[in-house]
Order: structure tokens, then C-alpha cells, then sequence
């Protein structure tokens, strides 16, 4: 099978790199489970946006203030301000964000914003975004979607990718050939006991690129989301309950119903100050109190998170629901220059699993989302402009290797080695480095890596 462009992935980047590519490129989008399985449609506080040139320099501080300054500056600048162009095109799109009653955009604000610069729709904002994405991407003649395939490996010769091995939805194994290659594949939750990931997000391009000598950057900056509901049994994925909903007013408590932090610290800051709340408490958990948001306000933001509360056995408009930190973000990942470019030629990454500096060891709330965007449709431009000829950018079928030299990828061991691989690598990357972002590595004792 060939095509001009394989993209790996179908979340908010890998879908709007492939509506940035020209129509006349053939591009072929697969995915490890369906389309909508991604973690781009679970992100539920928003996508931050800059209002104007007055908060230009207290938006870029926030972010190298929450990334403890180890962001790559223009990386951030870039993504700030490429915002505008990003929503523009969002609305194009239809997707429908929240607007005051004069027709305005309506911003909301979440812990380490400076001011009020997010823009959302509901509590549902990933799914909103994604979703519109997903139906262009169905329109599109030059889009071929590709459901429960899965990247086994990529294909490489002297430094140079021509696409990858995939394991198709019947179970056959084959080459999947490219002139470009484009790795959207997202986050490593998969690898962790508590996580707000999918569980099948488990670092796939990452182990493909240790494979193929491809260089990473910071892989041991993970994100711990401060605030999921709290259950005893360990669900398919923790539920996060929105950083918008500290934003809006939400207030923390101890077991004692005592307020014990500034709720909108960075996110790694009141995770440690949470943990720390916990071991002295001697509870598994702290309270939230979404009770300080007025109730209008509460059912017309968050009506996914009252919902889901509800269906757990909480009301959040009468009582505080137990809370507790999860990994939730890869920070991390593949190494790109500003153009999503890899060390390896014909190979581009973008979203989560990329990593261009914009975050530092933390990521700025909302940051997510626009970053994804801003960087995908940056490396669609840069691939638009290459020679994308496939019978130029392609070796002879025979000077690569068999499909059959592939067929170890059927045994279900590999993925466990996939997995064991992209570990080894953090645990290295953290013993370099010991300021890795998850609270001195006491994350452990709630989100424990498997291994």
C-alpha cells in the first residue's frame, strides 16, 4: 500500500495537519482504535487564545512561568501568536464557541493565567474541536481514514522514512509506504495504573523512534493533573474534573473541610501541595467544593462533569467530591524543530507525542490544545513545500525489507517490549535529571507506572 503522506494518528493535530496539506496530496490518516478515541476529544477546559496585544507579554510569562522557565522562547512565541489564525480557522470550521450576550467571544480562566484568555464550549471543548475537524476530514476526497490500525514500526534507510508497518483492522500485517510520515500518536497514559488517558495511548512513537535512533527531548517531563474524581476501583481511565472549574471559583479542602492552598498555583505545584495534604491527612484523597460557583453558571459550564459526578452518586451542587492527582500530559517526547521536523528525513511529528520546547517542564493550562494546532498545520505547510513525488521519494520495493520480516510485530509480546522500552527511557531520562515535574517522584504512590 502506498500513499504521499501517512499520518499516524487522528486527534486535533494529526486531523488539522492533514486538512492544512494540498488536495491534490494523497493523505492517509490511521488510528489505533476509532476515530473519536483520542485524548484531544476528552480535553474539557479549553483553548487559549491572545485577546490582544496587551496581554502578549503577560500570556508568554505565564507560560515560561508555569514550564519553570525550561520552555524553548520561540516555540512559545510562535504558538502565542499564531492563536488568532488557529481560532479563526476553528470558527471556520464550525466550531462554536461560548459568547457573551452581545455576540463577543466569552474567555474563562484556569490556575496560573495571569487573566481571563481561554475560550471553551461547555465543558467539552476537545470534543467540540475534534469533532468539527473529524467532519472535514470525512469530506475530504484526498483523506483516506483509516479505524484500528495500528503503527507496529516505522520504516527507515540510512537516516530516511518511506512510511510504516501497520497491523490492519483484519489482522494482516504490510508496509504502508510514504513519501512523509507524520507521527501524531499522543500521550503515554497507557503506561501508567491511574491516568486521564485512553489506555491505548501508550508512547508508540516514541518506542519507534528509540528504535530508529530517532532523538527525543525531555521524555521524563509528565504532567500529573492535579484534580480527577476519586473511586476505589481502578477505572479504564480517571475522570478529570476541569482546572475551569478552580477557574470559576472551586475551592480545595482537607479532611477536616479546611481550605488548604491557592487552588490556581501551576499545576505541579498544587499536585505537591495535594500529596502533601494526603500523606498528612492519611487520606487516599482531598475534598473539592463546587458549591462556591453559582448554580446557573455551574449547569450551563459544566454540564458533562455535574453529569458524570451524578453518575458516580455525587451531587455537586449539595456536596464536595472526593479529588486526587493522575497522570494526564506528556510534556515530553519526539524531538521537532519549529516545523514539526524529526532528526529523521521525511519524518515529521506533532501533538502530544512531539516535543518543540513550547511546555517546559510543565504545561500552562489550555496551552494544549493550541500548541497541537499551531505546530501541526506548521508541518504541513513545511511538507506542502517539499517534493512529495512517490516515485521519487521511495526506494525500490525490494531494497526494503520483506512484509514477511514483519510478521514478528504479530506477536502480542512486542507490545509489551514497546512499552518496557519507552519506561526504561523515563527512569534513565529522570536518574540524569531529578526535577522531574510529578511531586519528587511521589506520583508513585498514586500513579505508578507499569512496567
Amino acid at each position: 500500500m502506498k500513499t504521499d503522506i501517512l499520518i499516524i494518528g487522528s486527534g486535533c493535530s494529526g486531523l488539522y495537519c492533514a486538512l492544512h496539506l494540498p488536495k491534490t496530496m494523497q493523505v492517509t490518516v490511521i488510528t489505533k482504535s476509532d476515530l473519536e478515541s483520542s485524548d484531544s476529544f476528552l480535553a474539557q477546559g479549553g483553548i487559549c487564545m491572545l485577546k490582544d496585544e496587551a496581554d502578549y507579554a503577560d500570556y508568554f510569562e505565564d507560560t515560561m512561568r508555569a514550564g519553570h522557565y525550561g520552555n524553548d522562547p520561540t516555540s512559545v512565541e510562535i504558538m502565542i501568536r499564531s492563536s488568532g489564525q488557529v481560532i479563526r480557522d476553528l470558527i471556520g470550521y464550525g466550531v462554536d464557541f461560548q459568547r457573551e450576550a452581545d455576540g463577543r467571544l466569552a474567555y474563562t480562566r484556569e490556575g496560573a493565567h495571569s487573566q481571563n484568555r481561554i475560550l471553551f464550549h461547555k465543558d467539552i471543548t476537545g470534543r467540540e474541536i475534534t469533532g468539527r475537524l473529524l467532519e472535514q476530514a470525512k469530506k475530504a476526497a484526498n483523506i483516506r481514514l483509516l479505524e484500528y490500525t495500528v503503527m507496529l514500526d516505522i520504516i527507515s534507510r540510512n537516516n530516511c522514512c518511506y512510511g510504516a508497518v501497520i497491523r490492519k483492522a483484519d489482522g494482516a500485517v504490510e508496509q504502508l509506504q510514504a513519501s512523509y510520515t507524520v507521527l501524531a500518536t499522543g500521550g503515554i497514559g497507557g503506561l501508567f495504573a491511574h491516568s486521564t488517558n485512553y489506555r491505548h495511548l501508550t508512547g508508540d512513537a516514541v518506542a519507534a523512534a528509540l528504535r530508529h535512533q530517532v532523538a527525543l527531548k525531555d521524555i521524563h517531563y509528565i504532567q500529573i493533573h492535579p484534580t480527577t474524581l476519586y473511586t476505589k476501583d481502578n477505572e479504564e481511565r480517571s475522570f478529570l474534573i476541569s482546572e475551569s472549574v478552580r477557574g470559576e471559583g472551586a475551592r480545595l479542602y482537607d479532611r477536616h473541610m479546611q481550605r488548604f492552598v491557592n487552588e490556581l498555583l501551576p499545576r505541579d505545584e498544587l499536585t505537591a501541595a495535594i500529596l502533601a495534604q494526603m500523606e498528612k491527612d492519611g487520606m487516599p484523597f482531598v475534598w473539592e467544593d463546587l458549591r462556591t460557583i453559582p448554580k446557573e453558571e455551574l449547569q450551563a459550564h459544566f454540564p458533562n462533569i455535574i453529569a458524570h459526578c451524578a453518575a458516580m452518586g455525587y451531587d455537586v451542587t449539595k456536596e464536595c467530591i472526593p479529588v486526587v492527582p493522575a497522570q494526564h500530559y506528556f510534556m515530553g517526547g519526539i524531538r521537532t524543530d519549529y516545523d514539526g521536523r524529526t532528526s529523521m528525513d521525511r519524518l515529521y511529528a506533532v501533538g502530544e507525542t512531539a516535543c518543540n520546547g513550547v511546555h517546559g517542564r510543565n504545561r500552562l493550562a489550555s496551552n494544549s490544545l493550541l500548541e497541537s494546532l499551531v505546530f501541526a498545520k506548521r508541518a504541513a505547510k513545511n511538507i506542502s513545500s517539499k517534493d512529495i513525488s512517490l516515485n521519487e521519494a521511495l526506494p525500490q520495493t525490494e531494497e526494503l525489507p520483506e512484509v514477511t520480516d514483519w510478521k514478528v510485530y504479530d506477536d502480542p509480546s512486542v507490545s509489551t517490549d514497546s512499552r518496557n522500552i519507552v519506561l526504561q527511557e523515563i527512569y534513565k531520562a529522570e536518574k540524569c535529571n531529578p526535577s522531574i515535574v510529578y511531586a519528587e517522584n511521589k506520583m508513585t504512590t498514586v500513579c505508578q507506572a507499569k512496567g
